[in-house]
């Protein structure tokens, strides 16, 4: 799969773009893991432009992570096309588009998916920030639609393409979904038959097994299919699920080795920004890891690590869990 001149390979696997989520060091990981492209967090243009460090913070790319795009979102052309500039100079390989994002205060202002009330308004804003970087492939990631009446994406597929993107992710929910609910990848999987949408298909949405990544190539005939959520507090799904894809079977990985992945996301967390910021920013990939999942009784040891506030406290409590909960219950 090709998105421009950036060459992906077949079945291409990528990390989803998050907030809080997908920064330099979780990227690095999920690419050192098997994951073939990965996105930053989402990048706001009216930030960007009035050079707000937090966000020109997330424009930073690690050479060995690539290739990587930066996402934009934004409500209005002439911050979109700026913010595109601005991008264009930090080099990335794709400068993707949020028309995706459900959440209040950014849909609910009429950026990322509160774009799809108003489809003309999102035509404008691709297609001048198509014109604005012409060397740089640019990309979209939206939704069905708004809600169940308003499914459009088949059409709003053609549309896109028309402006002069190089790929189109789509999440298979509207955004009156949110999360909730299952996804259509039957919807997903009529844009891809369109006969005259020509430019690569990624599908995204519950996309939470190898086995389902397996699925979603063969029943959907997608392009590429991105990881979101089930990547939280697990890098190593992506070994997981290319190992399947590509070799038939797949990979175990260690619990030693799982908990070495963890701590280094700790670590390089708080180097990154500070011992009480990182640590803050860590623990929503703790919370939703599944390495503790399956351990009984554990939710007092849950609320001790959630609630630490230094790295050696953090430490003493994973070594704990490792050397002390796992052996119990039969993990090595």
């Amino acid at each position: 799969m090709k998105i421009g001149s950036v060459d992906l390979g077949p079945n291409p696997v990528m990390l989803a773009p998050m907030e809080d989520v997908t920064d330099s060091s979780f990227r690095l990981i999920c690419k050192e893991e098997g994951a073939d492209m990965t996105y930053t967090e989402f990048v706001s243009a009216d930030a960007l432009i009035r050079n707000i460090a937090a966000t020109t913070r997330k424009l930073h790319i690690d050479p060995a992570e690539r290739p990587t795009a930066i996402q934009i979102y934004g409500r209005e052309v002439e911050p979109m096309v700026e913010a595109a500039r601005i991008v264009a100079e930090a080099r990335p390989d794709i400068l993707d588009i949020n028309f995706g994002c459900p959440v209040k205060k950014v849909a609910g202002k009429g950026a990322g998916a509160g774009m799809l009330r108003d489809i003309p308004k999102m035509l404008e804003i691709t297609r001048a920030v198509v014109d604005a970087v012409p060397h740089l492939p640019v990309t979209v990631k939206t939704r069905l639609g708004w809600d169940c009446n308003n499914k459009i994406i088949v059409e709003l597929a053609e549309q896109l393409q028309d402006c002069g993107i190089k790929a189109l992710t789509v999440h298979g929910r509207t955004r009156s979904q949110m999360y909730t609910g299952e996804a259509d990848w039957e919807m997903i999987a009529r844009v891809k038959e369109n006969p005259r949408l020509t430019i690569p298909l990624i599908g995204n949405g519950d996309i939470t097994t190898p086995q389902k990544l397996v699925d979603a190539f063969a029943r959907y005939g997608v392009d590429g299919v991105m990881v979101g959520r089930a990547s939280i507090g697990a890098p190593w799904i992506f070994r997981e699920m290319t190992s399947l894809l590509r070799k038939g079977a797949v990979e175990e990985i260690p619990v030693a080795r799982k908990f070495e992945l963890l701590r280094r996301q700790i670590r390089e967390s708080v180097e990154r920004i500070d011992e009480y910021r990182g640590i803050l920013h860590i623990r929503r990939h703790l919370a939703a890891s599944p390495l503790f999942k399956s351990i009984p009784n554990f939710r007092p040891v849950r609320i001790e690590m959630l609630r630490a506030s230094t790295l050696d406290e953090l430490e003493s409590i994973l070594d704990k869990v490792e050397k002390e909960i796992l052996p119990a219950v039969g993990k090595d």
